[in-house]
């Protein structure tokens, strides 16, 4: 039987509960819900990117990366994201931010299956996607 392995880049402070940002087993990689955090300063709080949706989103898919890159996959190996919007009035400009940043990525197929949820998030925070890779 394949053991689990949690994966907690450098870059990214240790969670906030008993849960490891990206955990794989097997060929399979789940990476926890991630957010606009810059990287971790040790004895400093997390801190957002920035206020906007853009910079917020850009470093989440950064920080997704990192996980990916930490279990040995990519984003051609990601088979779902889901993405947490707090505010409704994003989608089409985080639509927008998305296809750009993937149109840049050269992957072999569009990214994966996505879903989009509209959630509460904490103060500042606008955006989360967790993911699911599959490693061939």
């Amino acid at each position: 039987m394949t053991e689990k392995t949690a994966l907690t880049p450098s870059t990214h402070t240790t969670p906030p509960a008993k849960f490891s940002h990206g955990v794989r087993k097997g060929n399979i990689l789940q990476i926890a819900g991630q957010v606009g955090f810059l990287p971790a300063v040790e004895g400093q709080a997390p801190t957002p990117a920035g206020p906007t949706l853009r910079e917020q989103t850009l470093q989440t898919f950064a920080n997704v990366k990192a996980i990916l890159e930490e279990g040995g996959a990519s984003w051609d190996d990601v088979m779902m994201m889901r993405v947490y919007l707090t505010d409704v009035d994003h989608f089409a400009e985080m639509n927008e931010i998305y296809n750009a940043y993937f149109g840049e990525q050269n992957l072999k197929e569009a990214p994966s299956a996505r879903t989009t949820v509209y959630v509460g998030l904490p103060k500042g925070l606008l955006i989360e996607i967790d993911a699911l890779a599959v490693l061939s």
